[in-house]
């Protein structure tokens, strides 16, 4: 398996990528094709879509970023990490959540499944 950390700074990437163009062709490095992201809230596939709830997190928190908490897990071709998401400027994490992610077996991902230990009051 590739080193799981740098897939996971490049996941995260995708999501603190606020520019739509450039989310999408960072999208396209780090995700194949039809990829799959689910948790609480949301249930999406493929680039596009993916994209489009990124672009939703940046509009409902703007000026939020995501940050790895603690060390990545990973075997096979499986990961687990915790993230938490908070301003750019520091401060507190208006949310914490626990992903796992599979990938392709080297580079890029294939699916995540997340979960919310604190989510955003809206």
């Amino acid at each position: 398996m590739a080193d799981v950390t740098h897939i996971v700074e490049r996941y995260l990437d995708t999501w603190n990528e606020a520019d739509p163009e450039r989310r999408r062709a960072l999208l396209a490095t780090v995700w194949v094709e039809d990829g799959s992201y689910v948790d609480p809230l949301a249930s999406v596939r493929g680039h596009d879509e993916i994209s489009a709830l990124i672009g939703g997190v940046h509009q409902q928190v703007p000026g939020h970023v995501f940050r790895l908490l603690g060390e990545v897990d990973g075997h096979h071709t499986v990961c687990r990490f915790s993230w938490e998401l908070v301003p750019d400027s520091g401060g507190e994490s208006i949310a914490i959540g626990f992903d796992v992610a599979e990938t392709d077996g080297d580079e890029r991902i294939r699916s995540v499944i997340g979960f919310l230990d604190k989510a955003p009051q809206t």
